[in-house]
């Protein structure tokens, strides 16, 4: 790649294409988990994998995007980024450590310009042990009237409803009303599923044959949506264990969580990386969800209830659909030079500062 901007891609086709292109011209091998359906073009979708530095290696470094399939748009472009630079390929070799690129962990979300899956799922609320009771979101059941109305854009008498519950219950309480996930209804906003879905398992795959036999396991997972314009947050990804968040903050600094209320990000359930308990028991993991900043929290929160509000109205007009595919997109992606520099110099130093730390 000659410069930052032609590592990040306009469709999730292009990306995958520009995905597989650096792993051959690094000369490296790709392992492809063929989606069940096709994209949105009619493209074929596929979480892509790559490993680079030894097969035995006893340290691994997981790198992933597209969780929330949209937000690939940015991961995607990092990935690139990293398999295009012969000063990472260094790095690595003389790290010894193996780094696994998992490239569209929702390649459905990233090809349809959704955060969920095809089955309306939030992969990230779907790690849970389905044959016991799921979490009751209580507080999603009183707002999903309001997020959800029946005419897009919402009428007058549905914004004020809407700002009166802000202004009685603040906005946090509505974002973690509606963000920390809920298992009732398959078509509400957040959905968890009530089982497994395809990204799940096949994650779960990946994690036992890159990392099932390593003795040290870390992983950044790639996001958008929450924060500051450009501003990567360092949200601790994992249980509530005391001595891997003390790891987490001596290998990346200044890392935020959930558990002690320091995060942008509400408490959840069901998160991605509980998985590597059950895939990787053996392996200290280390890991953060690298969060990068877009729009305020109100507009992401309307461009997430256009997206979902079009999805259970697909009668919708060819101007409302373009102009909501368009919001969605801007929420996640903020599409200038400024922006991915500014994402492209925080991940390489996150991932530099794996490296060191699993060394």
């Amino acid at each position: 790649m000659t410069n930052i901007h032609d590592a990040f891609s306009k469709s999730y086709a292009e990306a995958r294409q520009k995905f597989l292109s650096a792993a051959q011209q690094a000369g490296l091998q790709v392992e492809s988990h063929i989606h069940p359906e096709k994209g949105r073009d009619g493209e074929e979708l596929a979480m892509d994998v790559v490993r680079e530095g030894p097969a035995d290696a006893k340290q691994v470094l997981l790198v992933s995007s597209a969780c929330h399939g949209v937000e690939g748009y940015c991961g995607s472009g990092v990935q690139i980024d990293a398999m295009s630079s012969a000063e990472w390929h260094k790095a690595v070799a003389q790290s010894g450590v193996a780094v696994v690129y998992v490239h569209a962990l929702n390649p459905h979300g990233f090809s349809h310009v959704r955060r969920v899956t095809q089955e309306n799922v939030d992969l990230n609320r779907n790690f849970h042990d389905f044959s016991k009771p799921l979490p009751d979101n209580t507080a999603y059941k009183e707002v999903q009237h309001l997020l959800l109305p029946d005419v897009w854009p919402p009428n007058e008498a549905n914004m004020q409803a809407t700002m009166q519950y802000i202004a009685t219950h603040g906005m946090p309480k509505l974002q973690a009303a509606v963000s920390q996930g809920q298992h009732h209804d398959p078509k509400g906003l957040f959905f968890g599923g009530q089982a497994p879905t395809w990204s799940n398992q096949t994650i779960r795959k990946v994690l036992k044959q890159q990392a099932g036999k390593a003795q040290k396991l870390a992983w950044i997972d790639l996001h958008t949506g929450l924060g500051p314009s450009g501003v990567g947050e360092r949200i601790y990804a994992g249980a509530n264990d005391a001595a891997a968040i003390a790891r987490a903050r001596q290998w990346w600094g200044n890392i935020t969580s959930i558990y002690d209320g320091t995060s942008s990000s509400a408490f959840l359930t069901g998160l991605m990386w509980m998985s590597v308990q059950d895939e990787c028991p053996q392996a200290e993991y280390t890991g953060i969800a690298l969060e990068y900043g877009t729009l305020p929290m109100n507009d992401m929160l309307m461009a997430l209830r256009a997206d979902h509000w079009l999805h259970i109205h697909p009668e919708a007009s060819e101007d409302l659909k373009k102009s909501i595919k368009a919001q969605i997109f801007n929420a996640f992606y903020t599409d200038t030079d400024e922006w991915r520099a500014q994402i492209i110099t925080q991940a390489r130093d996150a991932m530099g500062q794996a490296l060191q730390g699993l060394k």
